[in-house]
């Protein structure tokens, strides 16, 4: 009875076998395991015969992979949980892999093939561990060699970001990606690439360190390249075009024209002055811009973007003429003047001439600053070339009008010293009002080299009004005017003759100085410092000085000292003389005293010839 139980469940097997056969040809290996007891096969309940089990083990070899033998095997996605993907090798059972491992591949699906490597054949619960991370690492290389050689666009998962760049997963490889590489515009943020899928050139390989470089912008390239020969063939001066913001710089605007760039230059974006042209356009912005020129290649594009617009100056109003007061706002500042913006995009030029009725020039900054708000006068309008000066002074009474009242000759005021010069100084008597003093006018008495010795930008000053040009606006002062001439006194106390005794100031190259007082400094020449006893007169020494000569008009004194002990030899010679002659009257010899004497004379010579 036993054996009977054994052999039939055999015997309907075998007849299950058999009707598959007649069925099916070849019977499905997954079907038979999953249909077969096998606890009873081990347990020897349940025999099958040696043809059945050779060919399910031929079935089996055909049919399933070798779990022992560590290659690259292809499975398929059959489930998909939170964190596993649950693939099918046609092994025993299912492997298990984490989703990890398909970061790269966001869009894994149920039924997705994929290359898997058995890491464990059997874990503690007895399931089959894949990994897919492991596969891709070994067929990477190969690939990535050949996606290099043939030229290939590969898939890749950006992972992060690093110095420089990006760290792309291509085929289970770390490539870099270059921040220069990702794509033809410049990239502000390069976080929006991460996790991201992309597709990838493989364009430098490292084969001693296994490094790969990787470019997304070597895809478009190629297509811009293209786009760029077709829109340069069409390019014509005055075409508009539409373009995007790619890049902003202080000197302009580069945009994008489909593959081809050009350059808004900061004075072509607006009528009006700016500062930087991101007041004007911010990047990515869409806009429409004109060509203005061109090189012969087409390489080097001019844009403008203010010339869409209509000029400013066309839309002045007519009513604006000559005299009339406008306002506006002080846009640029230069040393010869400001530049008023009187609507946007017309400007007036305030020289600094005409800032104030002062003859002396200052700088446009002591009257104005950038953003003041003024008033000016129109000057002159000339529409056609586009331009306007204004003023300002214009706007208060020109102070020469009554000037000949108010400054006739003669008459005595105050000023502050604005400036000088090496011929004088430039005296402000109020605004508008300068005169000159002249270097000679500014004082009596001291010789000036250059007026920085008597005055500083600053002072102030009295002077008289020593001539008046109403037609020429121009004041002739002086300084010294405004008091007595020492001069006048010292010429009789300084008179030619007199004697005042002081001692040598300086010794110089002809001679010596002598200061008589603050006033007067006289010259005494090198021969005329002779002493009585042939010595001369040594610096700091004090003696008696004759004045020999007296200027007042050339303010020249020449003393001498020689002269005083001269003048009285010559006095005792002439005296001597004097009494000599008298003497001789009263003594004349007679003619026997002159033959008495002419013997004696005649006898010694005598006497002398015979010794």
């Amino acid at each position: 009875m036993a054996e009977e139980k054994a052999t039939n469940p055999v015997e309907e097997t075998t007849e299950a076998t058999q009707e598959t056969k007649v069925e099916t040809p070849v019977q499905d290996p997954k079907e038979f395991l999953e249909n077969f007891d096998w606890e009873k096969y081990e347990q020897g309940i349940e025999r099958v015969e040696d043809s059945k089990l050779q060919e399910f083990e031929t079935l089996v070899a055909e049919n399933f992979v070798d779990t022992a033998d560590e290659e690259v095997v292809e499975g398929t996605v059959v489930y998909l949980t939170d964190r596993e993907a649950i693939i099918d090798i046609n092994a025993k059972s299912e492997g298990v892999i984490s989703l990890n491992e398909f970061r790269y591949n966001p869009d894994l699906k149920v039924g997705d093939k994929v290359e898997v490597l058995i890491d464990i054949r059997e874990d503690k619960s007895g399931q089959l561990v894949l990994s897919h991370r492991k596969a891709r690492t070994i067929m990477a290389w190969d690939r990535v060699n050949a996606a290099h050689d043939k030229e290939e666009i590969v898939s890749g998962f950006v992972k992060c970001r690093t110095k420089g760049g990006m760290i792309v997963d291509v085929f289970g490889i770390e490539a870099f990606l270059p921040g220069s590489q990702i794509d033809v515009k410049p990239i502000r943020d390069y976080d929006q690439y991460v996790n991201k899928t992309m597709e990838f050139k493989v364009v430098k390989i490292n084969h001693e360190f296994k490094n790969v470089v990787v470019s997304h912008k070597a895809l478009i390239e190629a297509d811009i390249e293209e786009q760029k020969k077709e829109i340069i063939s069409q390019l014509e001066k005055g075409q508009v075009l539409e373009g995007v913001v790619k890049n902003i710089t202080s000197y302009g605007v580069f945009i994008d024209l489909g593959g081809v760039d050009g350059l808004v230059h900061i004075t072509d974006l607006s009528w009006s002055r700016i500062n930087h042209p991101n007041e004007v356009v911010e990047l990515d912005q869409k806009l429409n811009v004109v060509i203005l020129d061109f090189d012969e290649n087409k390489s080097r594009i001019q844009l403008g973007l203010k010339q869409l617009e209509k000029h400013p100056w066309d839309a002045l109003s007519e009513d604006i003429k000559i005299g009339d007061k406008v306002k506006g706002k002080v846009v640029v500042i230069a040393d010869y003047g400001a530049f008023i913006e009187v609507v946007e995009g017309v400007e007036g030029l305030i020289h600094v001439s005409e800032m104030s009725w002062s003859t002396h020039l200052r700088s446009a900054q002591d009257f104005v600053k950038v953003g003041d708000e003024v008033e000016a006068v129109v000057l002159t309008l000339d529409r056609e070339d586009r331009k306007m000066s204004l003023g300002i002074k214009q706007l208060t009474p020109d102070p020469w009008t009554d000037i000949t009242t108010k400054y006739p000759v003669g008459s005595r005021h105050k000023g502050i010293v604005r400036n000088f010069t090496n011929f004088g100084v430039f005296l402000e008597l109020e605004e508008g009002i300068d005169g000159l003093i002249y270097i000679s006018d500014l004082s009596w008495t001291k010789k000036i080299k250059h007026p920085s010795e008597f005055v500083t930008v600053g002072d102030t000053l009295e002077v008289e009004v020593l001539e008046l040009d109403v037609e020429g606006r121009k004041l002739s002062l002086g300084h010294k005017q405004t008091t007595e001439n020492p001069w006048d006194k010292y010429e009789s106390e300084f008179a030619v003759g007199t004697v005042h005794k002081a001692a040598i100031t300086d010794i110089v190259d002809k001679g010596a100085t002598i200061d008589f007082n603050e006033d007067i400094t006289a010259f005494v020449p090198q021969r005329h410092l002779e002493k009585e006893d042939g010595k001369k007169v040594g610096k700091g020494e004090e003696a008696e000085f004759k004045i020999i000569e007296f200027n007042k008009d050339f303010k020249r004194v020449v003393a001498s000292h020689t002269a005083i002990f001269r003048e009285e030899e010559q006095r005792n010679v002439k005296a001597a003389v004097k009494r000599q002659a008298a003497s001789a009257d009263e003594a004349k010899p007679t003619l026997g005293d002159a033959n008495e004497a002419l013997q004696a004379l005649k006898d010694k010579m005598e006497a002398n010839s015979k010794k």
